[in-house]
């Protein structure tokens, strides 16, 4: 009978807990698994978390990797915990609840709904393909932290821009190198370029959009690097959310590599963050 898997026992983790464990387990060998509603979702999220509400779970429980460990959460953590247990009675055999939900959460959040930046995407994307996006990405943010970096006068606040667009350039950088190793015969890095549309930004956002509504809210360091922290968060939560929805495995595994180096980088600019509190 159904009532049965709402007696099955579920493993509870804290905030912290998820955190490391996420920390420690490369992208790609878990699921997030988001059972809020829509609307709570496009507001705030962990990154990566793949959406399906409660209310749907038992009949789409096919949509979620059965050989991967799955952490579920909502607000508070009741829903996700009847998630939780929903799953493991459909024989998934490594299931976490994220006790206290959301709000136990204390890491970098994203936002938006489920479709955001995935409109220049059509799924069916090489390899290639997602490197020129994602260097595309790359260009847009080191643009944005140049024009950033042009129009403030604060002498700490511009060599932390030009420190994050220098890292911006480092990261184009191994994306070409990876291009190298799948096509070697465009070795020419300006021809290469010449792919490249650098309008969206890490995190699916256009530059032009985003300049315009935060240009007045970067002027001190902990702001920039704030706001650096969100768009590594939702560049995260792009990678992890577009890998979803491809089959070539290859591709898949490279989009796991970029998030991988996201959650780096989110580490790095925490750090950062903590030196300048």
């Amino acid at each position: 009978m159904r009532w049965r898997q709402f007696l099955t026992p579920v493993e509870n983790m804290d905030g912290e807990e998820v955190r490391s464990y996420i920390d420690k387990h490369e992208a790609g060998t878990y699921t997030l698994l988001d059972v809020r509603q829509p609307s709570e979702y496009e507001k705030e999220r962990i990154p990566g978390a793949i959406l399906i509400p409660l209310p749907e779970l038992a009949e789409r429980v096919k949509e979620i990797e059965h050989d991967k460990p799955v952490i579920t959460y909502c607000a508070i953590g009741g829903r996700s915990r009847a998630g939780a247990q929903i799953l493991s009675g459909k024989g998934f055999d490594e299931v976490y609840n994220l006790k206290g939900g959301i709000k136990a959460w204390n890491g970098g959040t994203a936002y938006g709904p489920a479709e955001a930046g995935m409109t220049f995407l059509k799924g069916d994307e090489t390899a290639r393909d997602v490197i020129i996006i994602a260097y595309g990405m790359e260009e847009g943010l080191r643009g944005f932290y140049r024009e950033l970096f042009d129009t403030i006068n604060d002498k700490e606040a511009s060599d932390l821009l030009r420190r994050l667009s220098e890292i911006e350039e480092r990261h184009k950088e191994r994306f070409f190198e990876k291009y190298l190793e799948l096509d070697s015969s465009v070795a020419d890095r300006e021809v290469f370029e010449k792919e490249i549309s650098p309008d969206i930004m890490e995190g699916g956002f256009t530059a032009k959009e985003f300049i315009e509504k935060n240009r007045e809210t970067t002027k001190s360091v902990p702001d920039i690097l704030s706001l650096a922290m969100m768009l590594e968060a939702q560049a995260l939560d792009l990678y992890m959310r577009y890998s979803v929805s491809l089959k070539d495995k290859g591709t898949k595994r490279l989009l796991f590599d970029i998030a991988e180096e996201e959650k780096a980088h989110l580490v790095s600019l925490g750090r950062l963050m903590g030196e300048n509190a």
